[in-house]
Order: C-alpha cells, then structure tokens, then sequence
C-alpha cells in the first residue's frame, strides 16, 4: 500500500510540474507580445509574416516595428531566423526606399524580432509602400512581399530637405509617444539619401531644438537640450521641455559636426517657426 501511495504520489508531481511548465510556457508566449497589436500578416508557401507596433498600425514618419515568423505546417514560431527587410515607395515615375534599422532579436529564447522603418511620404490613391521580408533559417533562405498602409501622419513629425552642402536630409521625430507636462526625454532620427534605396544614420551632427506655442504669443520653454549621438550609427537624444497642455511646434535646426547650420532657422520676433519643425498637441 505505501508503495502504491508513493507512486500515486509521484505521478501526481510530475502532471503538477509538467501543468505548470506548459502553463509558464504559454505565459511567457503572450507576455511577448504586451502592449503590441497586430497590424498586419502576410505569407509565402512556407510561413506567416506577422507584424505587430505599439500603436497597431503604420504612419507616415517613424515607426518602430515588431515581428515573428510562424510555420505554416507546424504552428511553432521560429526563434533563430536571420531577417532583412526592404520597404519600398512605388510611384508614378519611379521607385524608392526610406531609412531603416537591422532587424534584431528581442530577447535571444523569444520569438519575436524589432526594428525601425521611417516612411518619409504617405500613400495616396495610386502610389504606396510594399515591405519585402528576407529570411533564412537553417541555412535555407525565404522571401514574402505584401503591400503595407502607411497613411499621413495627422501631426508633422517627418521633415524631407535638401540641406546647404547639397545633400538630401531626413529628420524625424521619435519619441516620447505620449508626452507630458514635464521636462521630456526626446528622440529623433536623422539619416542622409545615399541614393534612391540606401538612407544611412547621419553622425556626429546636433538637432537644436525650440519648441513654440502659436496660439500663446509663441512662448517658448525654459530647460530644453539640443539632440546629439550617444553612439554612432545610433539616433539623437536631448531634453523637450512642455510647460502645459496644448498645440507645440517643435521648431528645428541642423547642425553639422563643425556647427554649421544645414537647415533651420533661429526664431526672434520677425521670425516666427523653421522651415523645419515637428508638432505634438496632447
């Protein structure tokens, strides 16, 4: 009898261990995908392409992107693929591409992997943006291309310029996603058009920073400070000050390594926004 007990014992241990790692497995699973939505799936005849962003959706300017790759056959996600990604502009006259990040790992067990992609110029009715999703694993490599909405951005937070040395320049806003009455960290990207397909991190360069109120005599703020690398290849980050609730244009100039200024203007009591801005009303 006692040797009975302490089988029945001991099955009873291990259904409980085996529950509980199947339940800590699937915890873990959806714990992943916190605070992210879904937006978007495409396949090819091996796999699903499934892209997920804080916001659930794509926009003009940037956007920080999360995806995971599913086997059709098995419904197990993939946790060692090696990813590129391509987005291109599909125009009238021609075709281009945007800036973008590598394509990493999350976390080194998870199944999900992150980057970003800056849509410089919304669709319309007869132009629009397609994502091409490289792939390997195992050594073996796939491929999935699927049309991507990428709508206006209702605030302007990407600026497209030509600078004074001659070189095509974009510079957008990053972050915060939800801003506050507060000194804020900040973070905007800025990269250069090598060509029609390449857009590499511009470095060693300073964004200054002047934010305005219009409808409030274009009062400015006190403790701002300028964006500048913390590494190369890395985006800018400075201080935004917001003293209240309201409509902000976040006037911007250019600066390159020797402090020459690219593009922008100083604002005074004649001149009252850059040519290049950002806005945030919250």
């Amino acid at each position: 009898m006692k040797t009975l007990l302490k089988y029945t014992l001991a099955l009873f241990l291990l259904a409980t261990t085996l529950i509980s790692c199947s339940s800590d497995d699937n915890t873990t699973s959806s714990d992943e995908l916190a605070n992210l939505t879904q937006f978007k799936e495409f396949t090819n005849q091996t796999h699903t392409i499934e892209l997920y962003s804080h916001k659930g959706r794509l926009e003009q300017g940037y956007n920080e992107i999360v995806l995971r790759i599913k086997d059709n056959t098995t419904g197990d996600y993939v946790k060692n693929a090696e990813i590129s990604w391509m987005p291109v502009m599909h125009m009238s006259m021609m075709n281009h591409s945007c800036p973008k990040s590598a394509v990493e790992k999350v976390t080194p067990n998870g199944t999900l992997y992150e980057g970003y992609i800056v849509f410089q110029m919304a669709q319309n009715a007869t132009e629009y943006w397609d994502l091409k999703v490289d792939y390997t694993i195992n050594g073996t490599a796939y491929s999935a291309t699927s049309v991507v909405d990428v709508p206006a951005s209702v605030e302007r937070r990407v600026n497209t310029f030509t600078g004074t040395d001659g070189t095509k320049y974009i510079l957008a806003y990053a972050e915060p996603h939800h801003p506050k009455v507060a000194v804020n960290n900040v973070v905007f990207g800025v990269w250069k058009m090598q060509d029609m397909m390449n857009f590499p991190v511009v470095d060693g360069y300073t964004v200054k920073i002047d934010p305005r109120m219009p409808s409030m005599g274009n009062h400015g703020s006190p403790n701002n400070v300028d964006a500048t690398q913390k590494t190369v290849g890395g985006l800018y980050e400075g201080k935004l000050s917001l003293t209240m609730t309201g409509y902000w244009k976040i006037n911007l100039q250019l600066l390159n390594a020797e402090g020459t200024v690219l593009k922008g203007e100083t604002i005074s009591d004649t001149v009252l926004e850059s040519s290049i801005f950002f806005e945030l009303e919250f």
